[in-house]
């Protein structure tokens, strides 16, 4: 599907709820499924993403059903042998943090994926499951991967990326392995399991950016899930860029592993405020406004920062484009092993609206105060967050855009061209 997008509208207004976490949904639908019993939970994501997550699960014996966004899972705490291969869509992390869970099992299994998760790679978990003793088979790192499940062993590990689903994998596989698994890094990355292994009863002890984990019997999960931060991102830019605008966003997620976009908006000095704070089973989540801020100042935006945005550095160089001054992005290697290249393409897609931006080895150069012109087609590589990322910048084009194959933005958020249209 190719969507247009032009400047039919005065400005953005208005209050929007963004809709559930995607990162713990995946987890709650996992975890759940390792619970003896019946959990419920509630603002369940509707994304593709998380829903290969309930798919894999339910193809390993698991009753899960999902009504008007509230999953039920009924689980007797084990998982059984496929009968077919694993499908994990584009979900990198259904296949990362399955790997993990699969790897302990007393029988055999294939996860798979489409063709742009199959590109993306695997041996930043293969790598700690191998040395917890598990058997994996791969296509030179790449999925599909045949998994043996066998008998594993803790380790201590070290982790040398800052990467949540390669921590969750570790920490999952910690469950069925023999003795203890600690797992460390360097950089702290999205807690999110670790917090919901701690309300499930985990044997688990987290001290500074070290996690121990020891076998365990998981409590049945009962939870509401918060506003995903990374799908508000586009809306909090927009609300910047888009002369006259003032947005509210209710709901949202503030993990403080996933908040670096809020203190980026701030250093650029960004008219952002959270209202309305509270914790919703154990998360921390409020509601964001952000209102038009003509006088925005590039910056340098590295190091430990840098996983604690990575999804949303895509849609910071379309801020970015927008700040008066030089914004440097460094330390974002990763970016190169998501969906696309997305150092590459968002570069290359922005330089076509008329950015003045540089691709660097890890990350990128953004000059601003620039007038995007338009009047072009984009691509999006098969990527979601790139979709919507051009779609953002496309709001203040002076003329219209197209994107391609704009269908790809349902991975993650099925939701976004009707929320856009209701702030119009």
């Amino acid at each position: 599907m190719d969507i247009i997008v032009k400047k039919n509208f005065k400005h953005l207004s208005g209050e929007i709820e963004i809709p559930s976490d995607k990162s713990i949904s995946h987890r709650a639908v996992i975890l759940a499924s390792l619970a003896k019993g019946k959990s419920v939970i509630k603002n369940f994501s509707s994304a593709k993403d998380p829903l290969s997550s309930v798919g894999v699960c339910k193809n390993l014996g698991v009753d899960i059903e999902l009504n008007d966004n509230t999953l039920t899972v009924n689980s007797n705490g084990t998982f059984i042998k496929p009968e077919a291969d694993l499908y994990c869509g584009n979900s990198g992390t259904t296949m990362r943090l399955m790997s993990g869970i699969l790897a302990g099992q007393d029988f055999s299994s294939v996860l798979k994926g489409d063709a742009s998760l199959s590109k993306r790679p695997m041996k930043r978990i293969i790598t700690p499951l191998s040395l917890m003793g598990a058997k994996i088979s791969s296509e030179n790192n790449h999925a599909p991967l045949e998994i043996e499940g066998t008998s594993l062993h803790g380790i201590n590990y070290a982790l040398p990326i800052a990467s949540a689903q390669v921590k969750s994998c570790i920490l999952l596989a910690g469950l069925f392995a023999h003795g203890e698994t600690i797992c460390t890094e360097k950089t702290p990355s999205r807690n999110h399991t670790e917090i919901m292994l701690q309300s499930m009863g985990a044997d688990i002890v987290i001290h500074n950016n070290s996690i121990k984990i020891k076998k365990s019997t998981l409590e049945p999960l009962h939870t509401e899930i918060c506003g995903d931060i990374s799908s508000t991102a586009y809306f909090l830019v927009a609300g910047l860029i888009v002369p006259n605008s003032k947005i509210t966003i209710k709901n949202v997620g503030l993990n403080p592993t996933r908040t670096g976009i809020i203190d980026v908006i701030k250093q650029m000095n960004g008219d952002i405020k959270i209202l309305n704070k509270r914790e919703l089973n154990s998360e921390p989540a409020g509601d964001i406004e952000v209102c038009y801020s003509p006088e925005l100042k590039g910056i340098e935006i590295n190091g430990e920062i840098i996983p604690r945005l990575i999804d949303e550095i895509p849609v910071i160089a379309v801020l970015a484009t927008q700040c008066n001054g030089c914004t440097i992005i460094k330390d974002a290697q990763d970016l190169r092993s998501k969906e696309s290249d997305r150092i590459k393409t968002i570069v290359t897609e922005l330089k076509k609206l008329g950015a003045n931006i540089q691709e660097t080895p890890d990350g990128m150069i953004i000059q601003g105060k620039t007038e995007l012109y338009g009047d072009c087609e984009v691509e999006c590589y098969s990527d979601h967050r790139l979709a919507m990322s051009l779609y953002t910048a496309g709001l203040i084009c002076k003329k219209e855009i197209l994107i391609k194959n704009f269908e790809w933005v349902n991975i993650s958020f099925p939701e976004f061209w009707g929320l856009f249209n209701k702030l119009m």
